[in-house]
């Protein structure tokens, strides 16, 4: 298993607990999510969906992590490219986006 794989499977498996728990995500993830996300996904803006609104989340997700990271990444909508987060990887995406979706 590559090392990215691993990392991405351990910051997902701890957003899963986190949120089973209802212990908050690790800071590096919601300072990431404070930086770039937070200011449309925390209020909807531009039809954004917002952070917790399992509702919205969920035909998204449905579509797969590998479409909403491609979306991410390329800009999709109303959304930038990278979503404003130029240092994140495709791991971060992820995370960001169960994050969001909780």
């Amino acid at each position: 298993m590559s090392m990215s794989r691993v990392f991405r499977t351990a910051v997902l498996t701890g957003l899963l607990l986190a949120s089973a728990s209802g212990f908050a995500a690790p800071p590096e993830l919601e300072a990431k999510y404070g930086k770039s996300c937070a200011t449309c996904h925390g209020s909807g803006v531009l039809n954004a969906p917002r952070k917790g609104d399992r509702e919205a989340w969920g035909p998204r997700l449905k579509q797969g992590m590998p479409v909403l990271v491609g979306h991410v990444k390329a800009g999709f909508r109303n959304m930038p490219a990278k979503g404003l987060c130029n240092d994140c990887t495709d791991a971060d995406y992820e995370a960001l986006i169960q994050f969001m979706s909780q």
